[in-house]
C-alpha cells in the first residue's frame, strides 16, 4: 500500500475552523460496510442506529494548554509530557533560540533547556511551576488558520473530559451533550493525545510508517463492558486504538490495563473489538484514513469522503461526522 492511495482533494472552504453553536447539530453521515448504502442523516440520529447490547465507548481524556510563548517573543514551546511540574519534554521553534543550557522566560518561571534529544524534543526544567492557566494555550490544529479564543477552553472539550493529559481532544466526542450520553449505554476508556495527530505520513509505503506512542487506560468496568456487550461502537479513532490495543495483546479480550501503545491499524487488519465506529472526517494521506480504511474498505471511504465535499460537509476537528456500521 502506498501513502497516496489514502489521498483526496478539499475545498479549503470546507475546513470547519469554528464549532457550531450547538454541540449536537453536526450532520452525521452513515457508511454501512455491509452494502455501500451511504446515509445522510444528523448527529441527533444517532442512537436510534444503536441495537440491543451496544455498547458505546468514549475517551474521556481532558485537553490541556500546551502551547506557551515565552516572554522574550519569537519563540514557542509545545509540552509534549510533563515529567514533573519542573520538568518537561517539549518541541519548540525555532531551534536555534532552544540550543543546550539556553534560559527563556514564562511569567515569573525561568527555563533551562538541559537536554537536546535525537528527534529535535527538549528536556526543559524550570526553576518554579509555570502559571498555566495564565500563559497555557490550547493547541489548536494548523488547519483551523488561527490562535485558540476564550471559548475554544469549553467547547475544544468533550462535556465528558475526566483525565488531564491530551494536547488535542478526541473530537468525536465534541457532538456529544449530556442528554444524548444518558440516553446510550456507555464507558470510557483513556487515550492521552499527543502531537502524532497533527503529523502528516511522509514515507511512500505504509508499513514504512514509525507511528507514535501514545498512553492509555482501560477500567476494569470498562473491560467487563466491553466484553459482554454485543457490539461495541467505538467514538473515535483514539478509543478505537485503545480497545484494539488491548486486545491485541490479550487473545482477543479486553482488560483492565494501563500502558502506551503505538498501535498502526490500516487495511488488512482484522478488528477484535470494535464492531462499529462514530469518527469525524480526517486529513488526507493520514493514519487516521488508514484505520477508517481498514474498518470500512479504501474504496468505499473514499466514495463516502467524495460524496461528503459534495454536500458540503464539514470537516476536521469542529466538523461533522461519520457512523460507519
Amino acid at each position: 500500500m502506498r501513502t497516496a492511495d489514502f489521498d483526496y482533494q478539499l475545498p479549503p472552504e470546507l475546513i470547519a475552523s469554528e464549532p457550531l453553536p450547538q454541540r449536537s447539530a453536526s450532520r452525521m453521515m452513515v457508511v454501512h460496510r455491509d452494502s455501500g448504502l451511504i446515509e445522510h442523516r444528523h448527529f441527533s440520529d444517532f442512537p436510534s442506529y444503536l441495537r440491543p447490547q451496544d455498547l458505546v465507548v468514549l475517551n474521556d481524556t481532558r485537553v490541556v494548554p500546551a502551547r506557551f510563548f515565552p516572554d522574550e517573543g519569537g519563540r514557542e514551546v509545545l509540552r509534549l509530557e510533563a515529567i514533573s511540574p519542573l520538568r518537561w519534554r517539549c518541541m519548540i521553534k525555532p531551534g536555534k533560540k532552544f540550543r543546550l543550557h539556553q534560559q527563556f522566560h514564562l511569567g515569573g518561571a525561568t527555563g533551562t533547556v538541559s537536554e537536546v534529544l535525537e528527534n529535535g524534543e527538549r528536556l526543559i526544567d524550570f526553576d518554579q511551576p509555570v502559571d498555566e492557566a495564565t500563559y497555557g494555550h490550547l493547541a489548536l490544529p494548523h488547519y483551523m488558520g488561527r490562535d485558540d479564543q476564550p471559548s475554544d477552553t469549553e467547547r475544544y472539550q468533550t462535556v465528558f473530559a475526566r483525565e488531564e493529559g491530551s494536547i488535542a481532544a478526541p473530537t468525536a466526542g465534541l457532538h456529544f451533550t449530556p442528554e444524548v450520553l444518558d440516553q446510550l449505554p456507555h464507558a470510557f476508556v483513556t487515550l492521552h493525545v499527543g502531537v502524532g495527530t497533527f503529523q502528516p505520513v511522509k514515507v511512500e509505503n505504509v508499513t514504512d510508517h514509525v507511528m507514535h506512542s501514545e498512553r492509555y487506560e482501560v477500567p476494569q468496568e470498562t473491560a467487563s463492558a466491553v466484553n459482554a456487550a454485543g457490539r461495541v461502537i467505538a467514538v473515535g479513532t483514539t478509543a478505537t486504538r485503545t480497545l484494539e490495543s488491548v486486545a491485541q495483546s490479550n487473545a482477543g479480550r479486553v482488560v483492565a490495563a494501563r500502558g502506551s501503545t503505538d498501535i498502526f491499524i490500516y487495511p488488512g487488519y482484522q478488528f477484535q473489538v470494535v464492531g462499529a465506529l462514530l469518527t469525524n472526517f480526517h486529513l488526507p494521506k493520514s493514519t487516521l484514513m488508514m484505520l477508517v480504511s481498514a474498518l470500512a474498505g479504501r474504496d468505499l471511504i473514499l466514495k463516502a469522503y467524495a460524496e461528503a465535499i459534495a454536500q458540503r460537509y464539514r470537516f476536521y476537528s469542529y466538523g461533522d461526522c461519520m457512523l460507519i456500521v
